[in-house]
């Protein structure tokens, strides 16, 4: 049975920037729309700033450069470098060029609090997006949701930073999910350990699953563990352990993962203790608030980044950044042909030091939509490239990039695919971005 509802609504802002997702593709849009002079207003449906780096307990952040050179350089750069300040890092652990960077999660919390706070973005926790109102290829306003009810943002350009693409979908853009069959990569629920004597190492120890599968630990073989990364002496965050067929624009599918997700930890408590030299002590602290996905919704775009682009180390003349990371397509189910596919992958599609793509802006330009972009794991690219850039630092390049463009697209008047390119390109190289190949030095 369907039912009709209906409401008025109370415009409660009226901005140049409304950003929808506060992940680090939303902070960074934020932080940079302000930072042009655009009146911002960032809403975040948890607790916290950071998506799955915070609330979702993510332990790295994956690669920040191609080994020679920062790529997630201006904001991205930056708030690394403030969590590491809060956060009390030694010296010689900020080696921003090495991809085994570890967060801290409350002093990540904190950096993003104070770098919005800084630029002077409004910004909101604990509300969600209810509905996207179009008419006539612009989107009028977004209908938001919180403890005190709901009521309507009306802004002149919309950042779509869900993760997940909902405000692109929802306003109608045709997008693509999963493989030719629909399915996605498994997902994962990160969680918090103490206990652990890291001996000044990222631990990624699945040598001795298979036996532990065998001798009964395991009720499920999953022959592939990402990992742990150091926060503290003795505290880790653990990337370990998939959960298949899971939707992350589907709420029973993602209820269901939590609660399996939480069943798990037992086993790897007994595994980690019995079988990984320097676990013995280990004890489960914490597991995250949000389900670990790593595959959603691929927006279409003006242009779809492809697995070509990635092969022959593209560029495009309206470059908004460069990335590196490999592409990371985790195994389609828990078969030992599927990890041999993976890492066969894994090993095959990845860079020598100083190599990598172009990001061209067409990718966070949506079709059909004049006053929208898009950044963060939703923007327009291909399977193979989507798992190249989900990561948070290629967040931060594409999230960057999506604030400048809508401060630029408010003040001028322009649709979001007719931006000035150059002049978003001048502005990112002020912001500290990498752009070698920019039309605009």
């Amino acid at each position: 049975m369907d039912f009709q509802y209906t409401r008025s609504l109370s415009l409660r802002y009226d901005v140049d920037v409304f950003v929808i997702g506060g992940g680090p593709a939303g902070c960074a849009a934020a932080i940079a729309a302000a930072r042009q002079g655009a009146r911002v207003l960032l809403a975040e449906r948890e607790g916290c700033f950071g998506g799955l780096g915070t609330a979702g307990l993510v332990p790295g952040f994956m690669t920040f450069g191609d080994g020679e050179r920062v790529l997630s350089a201006g904001i991205g750069e930056e708030i690394l470098r403030r969590m590491w300040d809060i956060g009390g890092y030694p010296a010689e652990r900020r080696q921003i060029i090495n991809h085994e960077l570890g967060i801290r999660v409350e002093a990540l919390k904190r950096a993003y609090d104070t770098l919005l706070a800084e630029a002077g973005v409004q910004f909101l926790l604990d509300t969600q997006m209810t509905d996207v109102v179009v008419r006539g290829g612009r989107i009028q306003y977004c209908v938001m949701s919180g403890k005190g009810g709901m009521y309507a943002v009306q802004a002149k350009m919309y950042v779509d930073a869900t993760g997940d693409g909902d405000v692109c979908a929802w306003a109608g853009v045709p997008f693509y999910m999963g493989d030719e069959n629909g399915d996605v990569m498994p997902s994962t629920l990160c969680s918090l350990w103490s206990g652990i004597n890291f001996k000044g190492r990222t631990i990624r120890d699945d040598s001795r699953v298979q036996e532990a599968y065998d001798d009964g630990v395991f009720s499920k073989l999953d022959l592939h563990l990402s990992g742990f990364w150091q926060s503290t002496d003795s505290v880790g965050g653990g990337n370990i352990g998939h959960v298949w067929g899971v939707k992350g624009t589907d709420e029973r599918t993602l209820t269901q993962a939590l609660v399996e997700g939480r069943k798990m930890f037992d086993e790897y408590q007994t595994y980690y203790r019995k079988y990984i030299p320097g676990f013995e002590n280990v004890e489960l602290v914490a597991t995250a608030n949000m389900m670990g996905i790593r595959e959603s919704r691929r927006i279409r775009g003006e242009y779809t980044l492809c697995l070509d682009d990635f092969k022959k180390r593209a560029v495009f003349e309206d470059e908004i950044g460069r990335y590196a990371y490999p592409v990371d397509i985790h195994p389609s189910d828990n078969s030992p042909e599927a990890m041999a596919r993976f890492k066969a992958m894994f090993e095959g599609l990845r860079y020598k030091k100083g190599e990598s793509y172009g990001v061209p802006y067409r990718t966070i330009v949506p079709v059909g939509v004049d006053n929208l972009l898009m950044a963060g794991r939703c923007i327009s690219v291909d399977r193979y490239m989507q798992s190249s850039m989900r990561v948070m630092p290629g967040c931060y390049i594409t999230g960057q990039a999506a604030g400048v463009a809508a401060a630029q697209c408010a003040a001028s008047g322009r649709a979001a695919r007719d931006a000035d390119v150059a002049d978003i390109q001048r502005r990112l190289i002020a912001l500290g971005q990498y752009l070698p190949n920019a039309k605009a030095e």
